[in-house]
């Protein structure tokens, strides 16, 4: 009895029969349609996020037999938060907040992927996880989240493996959630503002030299970035004229005079 076995990543609730899926099953003889059906009934819970399928084909018969992953924990996290990405500045800047109900919901759907051989220590994982992204637990950073399970701060949610959350749990978290965004977006603006107080002040000199100075400043890499644009590129408003710009544009004067 031959069996063919078939993986890709669909999205979730959203299979077709379109490429990359559809040409994977083309030859093995299956109905394609029904698979596709099946694949959707299985990842419905995962809408809007990349999930990895295996399907199992026999040859003969052509039956099947699918089997579906789940989604990185960077993803499921996205989704329990609300957030389409995470912190580019993790330490500085949060991006959302997470009840412990939903590290244990989590922890337990990526169970099978996870190191640690308890539930609080899968826990710690996804916590883990969060703090690489920006996103806090209980209103405290990741790290101090982290401290207060192994204190057993959350000894009897992980013990019964408690999941749900209220309505009304769900609402302050939105409203969380948009505070810090506003917060993120305040902070944002003051450190553009100073970063082009100081590029105006540097007029003239080395980009080293005006980089170094921002980042003395402690502004983040990707205002930076976005300031001081690579050699090429246009600068942003406000920054000064790449090294050598002056000195190509005097020629072209001097021909009209």
């Amino acid at each position: 009895m031959a069996k063919e076995t078939i993986e890709q990543l669909v999205e979730g609730g959203k299979a077709t029969a379109a490429p990359p899926l559809g040409p994977a099953l083309g030859p093995m003889g299956v109905n394609i349609g029904e698979v596709v059906k099946v694949i959707n009934e299985k990842t419905e819970g995962f809408k809007g996020m990349q999930v990895p399928v295996k399907i199992t084909i026999d040859t003969d018969t052509k039956e099947f037999e699918i089997k579906v992953g789940t989604p990185p924990a960077s993803a499921l996290i996205k989704k329990e938060a609300h957030i389409e990405k995470g912190s580019g500045n993790p330490k500085a800047d949060k991006v959302a907040d997470l009840l412990i109900e939903q590290i244990i919901k989590i922890s337990k759907m990526k169970e099978s992927d996870l190191m640690g051989k308890t539930l609080k220590d899968r826990v710690k994982e996804i916590i883990g996880t969060c703090n690489s992204m920006g996103v806090m637990v209980e209103g405290v950073a990741a790290v101090k989240a982290i401290q207060l399970v192994n204190e057993g701060k959350f000894e009897e949610e992980i013990r019964t493996e408690k999941t749900e959350l209220s309505a009304e749990e769900m609402k302050k978290l939105e409203e969380e959630r948009k505070k810090l965004a506003a917060e993120i977006e305040k902070r944002r603006a003051e450190y553009e503002k100073m970063a082009k107080e100081i590029i105006n002040s540097m007029a003239g000199k080395e980009k080293g030299e005006i980089k170094a100075k921002l980042r003395e400043a402690k502004i983040p890499s990707q205002i930076i970035d976005e300031l001081m644009p690579a050699e090429g590129a246009a600068p942003a408003e406000g920054a000064p004229p790449a090294e050598g710009e002056a000195a190509k544009e005097a020629p072209a004067e001097e021909k009209k005079e």
